[in-house]
């Protein structure tokens, strides 16, 4: 038996962002506190969305998807992090590890993908507006996120096969606050040049694509918005795009720093950036969502005012 093997150690330890037990309380509120808003928060966009009648649209349908996806990744990591902290134990097994993995992979790999779609929603808006309704219409949108959910599944299933033929050596402490891929790699004691050339093979097909996707409709859209005479008809047609861009700079900002780089480069302090994407992003977009969005903020006052006033 080969010493390192995961049949002599099988689970692992995420050390989070600290090691010090006196940060340990503060840290368990701060993130209680995002987490429990992150989720609120998104579910009330899907909430006010399905509840107004007016918003059953190809644009509000795609704004509701990535919020449904937020609220799954978010539960994927946080509950067992939290739960980990308030009983002073870092130990996660094995297998519990690479399911977290293989879930923080979907999403992240469905939140691309949507953030995709939402940009061609939006270039269609703008650039083809007579072929909008007939182009995005309920089927397309349902098939496309449908096809979307079984496709990003194929990535991190490869990954997850991989990452089980690997050993690890002795020491199995992950300076991370959940199992993520390049921290595993780096504790691996086997050969792991595959796992890291199907990072790049299928990351660039799965992760990169869909981002060049994003672009290139962003740029038809600028340029459509740069031939239009009316300055008032430029600022409209920008804003219903600038909460569309500050999500997508939230989320392509923080991952592009960590994962476009040979895991051998990754670092402890990493763990501390992955928060804007695992916490901070999830809880900012339905506010970023809401309050550039007059449509969104009516449904919401609605929804929260029809809470109020229901009784038994």
């Amino acid at each position: 038996m080969v010493k390192g093997n995961l049949s002599v150690t099988p689970e692992f330890l995420l050390l989070g962002l600290s090691e010090v037990p006196e940060h340990q309380p503060f840290l368990f509120c701060l993130f209680l506190t995002m987490y429990l808003v992150a989720i609120v928060g998104n579910l009330l966009i899907v909430l006010a969305i399905s509840a107004t009648s007016t918003l059953h649209t190809p644009m509000y349908f795609l704004i509701a998807s990535p919020s449904c996806v937020d609220v799954c990744f978010t539960s994927v990591t946080v509950p067992k992090m939290l739960l980990n902290m308030h009983a002073q134990s870092q130990s996660i097994s094995y297998g519990r590890c690479l399911a977290q993995m293989y879930f923080l992979i979907l999403f992240l790999e469905l939140d691309n993908v949507l953030l995709a779609l939402m940009a061609y929603d939006r270039f269609l808006a703008i650039c083809h507006p007579l072929h909008y309704t007939t182009t995005m219409s309920p089927k397309f949108c349902i098939m496309s996120v449908s096809v979307a959910l079984i496709v990003t599944n194929v990535y991190p299933l490869v990954h997850t096969l991989l990452m089980s033929t690997l050993s690890f050596c002795a020491s199995v402490r992950i300076h991370h606050i959940f199992c993520e891929l390049y921290a595993l790699l780096k504790l691996s004691c086997s050969d792991t040049h595959t796992s890291e050339l199907v990072v790049y093979t299928m990351g660039s097909l799965l992760f990169v694509c869909p981002f060049l996707f994003l672009s290139l409709s962003y740029v038809r859209i600028f340029s459509a918005i740069q031939r239009l005479r009316s300055s008032q008809g430029k600022l409209k047609a920008f804003s219903t795009c600038s909460s569309h861009l500050a999500v997508v700079s939230l989320f392509y900002g923080t991952l592009f720093g960590l994962y476009l780089r040979p895991s051998s480069s990754y670092t402890a302090e990493d763990s501390a950036a992955t928060v804007l994407y695992a916490l901070v992003a999830p809880m900012l977009n339905p506010f970023i969502y809401s309050l550039r969005n007059k449509d969104m903020k009516g449904a919401l006052r609605h929804l929260l005012s029809w809470r109020k006033g229901w009784s038994w």
